[in-house]
């Protein structure tokens, strides 16, 4: 049985045991039910346990194994932060609205009582870019002014200034909700000797993830988001783990079912290829980013257009919108596998997507938060060049217009050692760059300049 498959048998197991009363039970019951043997069992529940997935009584081999009692989380609350009111605060978990409430008691049904459902391309063909909406209008809206950055920058200046976290965080959610077992530490570790046992599957599901999120923050601003872009993404997240390697980037030719849900995906190679253009073609037609990349992120996943690794493809895709426009990057930072299970499978099978909508903003909420603690961090201004910048414009105007020797000129400013010998390297750096495209922030005249370069650009200490 295969791993993702495996834990998520383990769950619906304990949870038949729970529905029929006999609850909690021990690996050896669930290896006989399951086919495996107890210590590959007892494996996966450490992983569940550790996910907080279930509970164990007892600490020797008659240790008995349960499902947690379900919790709801409380509901975001607005305050005050950072002396603005208003800010949404991300809670430790998803608040879930009525609807996904409903939602949820629906997809609680067993599987052996839910209609079997296929592909519907109505949900996109439906779809009117800017006129008809999966996320709540209001919240897309907020979201886009919460995450974005401000001020004119070219696109992808948000991820670039971010991206050593960035690569840690998506490489490791994105892996993690596909059953990955490297911790947060081992992905560090990983990444910074940059190889892998080729037998190792899970080393190279992260590695190909931080090269597709490379190849995001590099191309996408050259490219934009096309299908290209998408079946690329897909090339960099799979290679070197489908058997295949001619379904790299390639629409699929093969049937594909879906553990844990009755929605079947459509399996014509002519639809799929037909609605990911038009998926691609509508996300790009969406002025609100955020909005583009919820429905990318649903609709990739819905349309399954890959053998495999849609999930994955769907997540990285999902932030070619907000790359474009310099919005925070979308992590997927703590989201569980049940939430998103959860989440993926109200669209599969009810084309509802309240509970995509709830976990979506409180998980973007979250990247919104972390990285704009980066953004701050890496952009805060140059205070010294700040304190000092008539002294610095008049610095470099003397040394052009009247050749003042610099460290002179510097020394009539009587600052303490350490800032005069700041100042002075600080104005060699504005020396060094003067040039027709800035000189006039000096006070000085294009004549003046002009001198200054055909006598050599001299710069005396």
């Amino acid at each position: 049985m295969a791993k993702r498959e495996l834990y998520d048998s383990i769950l619906n197991y304990l949870a038949e045991q729970r529905d029929a009363g006999d609850h909690p039970v021990s690996r050896a019951d669930i290896a006989t039910a399951l086919g495996e043997s107890p210590s590959t069992v007892l494996r996966y529940l450490a992983r569940l346990k550790a996910d907080g997935k279930v509970e164990q009584s007892g600490s020797t081999s008659a240790s008995r194994w349960g499902l947690p009692a379900q919790k709801v989380a409380p509901k975001p609350t607005e305050v005050a932060q950072d002396g603005l009111a208003g800010v949404i605060v991300p809670t430790a978990s998803p608040s879930w609205s009525g609807p996904s409430q409903e939602l949820f008691a629906v997809l609680e049904s067993p599987l052996g009582v839910r209609k079997p459902v296929t592909y519907q391309r109505s949900f996109v063909d439906a779809y009117k870019p800017n006129q008809t909406f999966l996320l709540p209008e209001s919240l897309a809206n907020d979201l886009f002014k919460e995450g974005r950055m401000q001020g004119q920058q070219p696109a992808g200046t948000y991820a670039r200034n971010v991206i050593a976290p960035l690569l840690i965080d998506l490489s490791f959610s994105s892996s993690r909700l596909e059953g990955n077992r490297y911790t947060r530490l081992d992905t560090e570790v990983l990444f910074r000797s940059g190889n892998a046992n080729p037998q190792d599957k899970d080393a190279i599901m992260l590695l190909n993830h931080k090269r597709a999120i490379e190849f995001l923050i590099d191309e996408v601003p050259l490219y934009g988001l096309t299908v290209m872009v998408v079946r690329n993404i897909h090339t960099l997240l799979m290679q070197g783990l489908l058997h295949d390697e001619n379904a790299l980037g390639a629409i699929r030719q093969k049937i594909v079912n879906i553990s844990n849900t009755v929605y079947v995906p459509a399996h014509m190679p002519s639809l799929l290829e037909e609605m990911l253009g038009i998926i691609v073609a509508k996300a790009r037609d969406i002025k609100n980013p955020v909005e583009a990349a919820f429905f990318l992120w649903l609709n990739l996943a819905y349309l399954q257009p890959f053998e495999d690794g849609n999930k994955r493809t769907s997540r990285l895709a999902a932030n070619i919108p907000l790359l474009m426009y310099n919005c925070a990057p979308l992590s997927f930072l703590d989201v569980t596998d049940e939430d998103y299970s959860r989440a993926k499978i109200g669209v599969y099978e009810r084309l509802d997507t309240s509970v995509a909508a709830d976990l979506f903003a409180w998980t973007y909420r979250r990247s919104i938060e972390k990285y704009a603690v980066q953004i701050q961090a890496a952009g805060l201004p140059d205070l010294f060049r700040a304190v000092h910048r008539d002294a610095i414009n008049e610095l470099v105007s003397r040394i052009v217009r009247d050749r003042h020797p610099l460290g002179q000129a510097v020394a009539e400013f009587h600052l303490s050692p350490q800032d005069a010998e700041r100042l002075i390297e600080t104005v060699k750096g504005d020396i060094a760059r003067l040039g027709e495209h800035n000189f006039a922030r000096y006070r000085l005249t294009l004549r003046e300049l002009t001198r200054w370069v055909e006598a050599g650009r001299p710069l005396s200490e």
